[in-house]
């Protein structure tokens, strides 16, 4: 039986999308070279941003592209703000305190969104403050940050911003021809709906040349890959090119669907779905409903018996892969509302969720 992921990612995706990755592609040939160029222009395109920004793709996780980003983008000499509600914005702090840079965590708890309010306090009091990340969905809870409103404070502090989208890039709206950002992180394998294995940047081209010499790392030095890719369209290491051959695949059935716009709405409504699904069989949201982003939703245990792994082994088996909880305080789980799924998967999870509860009831 073939599982259907309900995760942050990997996440399922469509046939297409396999079948892309059973060529195989010499790195340095001119196809690849082509199908490198195509991908990094559709990766603009989705933002908006082939006015401003360039688009670096680099080898491996998500993870992989946000330590490039900050090792690249924030100098020895400057000061990197996080913006922290969940996991990930910790990790950040963790990069940068593990590459050496000089980094200030500005926390909230992990229901709480960002505060721009806050974050224009703190430009304020620190002219030592150069950068500023952010997570726009915080894959932790699922929570929305307001990330129009954190990057007009920004802006108007003379910052730079860098967004971490890794869970929203490619469904929620992210146009970078009016919203101010020095740089974009994304990876594959989210709402891109692509293979695990490829993260990327998008990067003010003023921004990349002025990081000349900024990192510390030799492969993870974004302003050297993109030269690489300036200068004769091949990738500095070997890339993985089964991984971007599927990602090409995933953009163009991205633009089939209607971009997007087409795919929120898709992913909208497998959430609607889920959450007043699972609230009827005594599951509650862990959020207010409307820090909610369509991309993965955390429920609180039942208030009831109930043991996580028996009730994780119990979906399994009727073909349906979920994530435990990732917070600190709440006991928790989590359920993703993207990939190549839609309302009907959503209303058989439901169905399957209702038969576990109830056959353990009546045990």
């Amino acid at each position: 039986m073939t599982s259907i992921l309900l995760t942050p990612g990997p996440l399922t995706t469509r046939e297409e999308t396999r079948r892309a990755m059973l060529r195989d592609w010499g790195s340095r040939d001119g196809d690849f070279i082509a199908l490198t160029a195509e991908v990094r222009r559709r990766l603009l395109a989705v933002a908006n941003a082939a006015d401003s920004h360039v688009a670096v793709p680099l080898q491996g996780s998500g993870t992989f592209i946000v330590e490039a980003a900050i090792g690249t983008l924030v100098g020895p000499n400057d000061k990197l703000l996080v913006l922290v509600n969940g996991a990930y914005g910790e990790r950040i702090v963790k990069i940068a305190q593990r590459i050496g840079r000089t980094v200030e965590a500005l926390t909230w708890e992990e229901i709480e969104p960002v505060d721009p309010g806050r974050v224009a306090r703190a430009l304020d009091a620190d002219a030592a403050i150069t950068h500023v990340a952010v997570i726009h969905c915080e894959t932790t809870t699922g929570l929305l940050n307001p990330l129009a409103d954190i990057a007009a404070v920004v802006a108007k502090a003379g910052r730079k911003l860098l967004i971490d989208a890794m869970s929203s890039f490619g469904a929620l709206p992210l146009d970078l021809s009016s919203l101010p950002a020095t740089a974009v992180m994304a990876s594959s394998n989210k709402c891109l709906e692509g293979t695990p294995g490829l993260g990327f940047a998008l990067i003010e081209k003023q921004a990349l040349v002025a990081a000349q010499g900024n990192s510390p790392s030799l492969s993870f030095d974004l302003v050297e890959q993109w030269r690489g890719f300036e200068g004769n369209g091949q990738w500095r290491f070997t890339p993985p090119v089964q991984v971007l051959a599927a990602l090409g695949e995933a953009l163009r059935l991205l633009e089939a669907e209607g971009g997007p716009a087409a795919r929120l709405a898709r992913y909208s409504e497998n959430c609607d779905i889920l959450v007043d699904g699972m609230a009827r069989l005594g599951f509650p949201l862990l959020l207010e409903r409307d820090l909610q982003a369509p991309i993965i939703a955390t429920f609180r245990h039942p208030d009831r018996p109930f043991a996580f792994e028996r009730f994780y082994e119990a979906l399994a088996a009727r073909g349906f892969v979920i994530y435990p909880g990732k917070l600190s305080k709440a006991e928790s789980f989590r359920i993703g509302c993207i990939g190549a799924v839609d309302a009907s998967d959503f209303r058989r999870l439901l169905a399957a969720i209702q038969d576990i509860m109830e056959t353990r009831s009546a045990a």
